[in-house]
């Protein structure tokens, strides 16, 4: 299961075997006692890489949710052994909290019923100082232009493209190609005026020659902004799963707009002195690593 799954993103052999700790030729012999097995080739050869076959990507879908299951069991055990209670508070931004902490959050209170959590929603901005100041465990935000920060660990979480939505019923709902000229006339739902989100789509309009629209809402709150697009010609931001989900509801479309990789990378900060002192926060950490690598297993679209 480990060769199949890893080959699905390393590609190459050398690489496989590098990643597992193995010798090249023990991974070319699972390969062909998978290929025995399954009765029909699962990989395709070009030069010195190989590529799955439709089959083979297949099973290499299946192979991934069965070692993520694996992991998590194992996870479970060791963090239920550990015996940790406490609390954890965590700052996060509202365009990562509805993708990634309700996983971690569920995998967190599983694995120690007895700890409590406190989430506190807000920009980045905002939520830095109070987890300079120690009234926060730990900060999840979007990253725009990443830089050292004295005194704080980070970790980049996964990364995610950012996408321009708008409501089913919108002007610009059934366009086929657009350009970014043609949307700065409508309203548009953006994050707050002082935020480092704020920034990155000013300088988004920027390089695309254009002033940033003026005719704005500055909204946090996931509820209020899909009824505005509901209810007005508006158009706002999304992250792609987020927006995926939404529009599979019909509640909104996603715009063929190109973001340019628009705040994608998300990253949790911590104080450097925590991890030691503080054991609700480490496995906490470990929980949200653990819900990442399991949204990496699911393909977009």
């Amino acid at each position: 299961m480990r060769v199949i799954a890893a080959l699905a993103d390393l590609k190459l052999v050398a690489r496989v075997a590098e990643a597992l700790n193995v010798t090249q030729p023990a991974v070319s012999k699972q390969i062909a006692e998978l290929e025995r097995i399954v009765g029909v080739p699962v990989v395709t050869r070009d030069r010195n890489r190989l590529y799955l076959t439709p089959i083979g990507r297949r099973l290499a879908e299946h192979a991934k949710q069965a070692l993520n299951q694996l992991d998590r069991a194992a996870f479970d055990i060791e963090a239920m052994a550990s015996g940790v209670s406490g609390s954890v508070s965590i700052g996060v931004v509202s365009s990562v909290a509805p993708t990634l902490l309700p996983g971690a959050i569920a995998l967190f209170k599983r694995s120690t019923p007895q700890a409590s959590v406190s989430v506190l929603e807000g920009h980045f901005v905002e939520l830095f100082p109070v987890l300079e100041a120690g009234a926060l465990d730990l900060l999840i935000a979007r990253i725009w232009q990443p830089q050292e920060l004295p005194g704080i660990d980070q970790k980049s979480l996964f990364s995610e493209p950012v996408v321009v939505v708008a409501g089913r019923n919108h002007p610009l709902a059934q366009a086929k190609d657009l350009a970014w000229s043609d949307v700065t006339a409508f309203p548009w739902i953006l994050p707050q005026a002082n935020s480092v989100a704020r920034r990155a789509v000013d300088a988004l309009f920027a390089s695309n020659g254009l002033t940033p629209p003026s005719n704005t809402i500055a909204s946090l709150s996931l509820a209020l902004n899909l009824e505005l697009l509901r209810v007005m010609p508006a158009l706002g931001l999304m992250p792609q799963r987020l927006a995926q989900t939404q529009a599979a509801r019909g509640e909104i479309v996603i715009l063929p707009l190109d973001t340019r990789g628009l705040l994608s990378e998300a990253r949790c900060f911590w104080r450097t002195d925590q991890i030691a002192q503080n054991g609700t926060l480490s496995l906490f950490l470990k929980c949200l690593q653990q819900t990442t690598d399991e949204l990496d297993t699911i393909p977009f679209g």
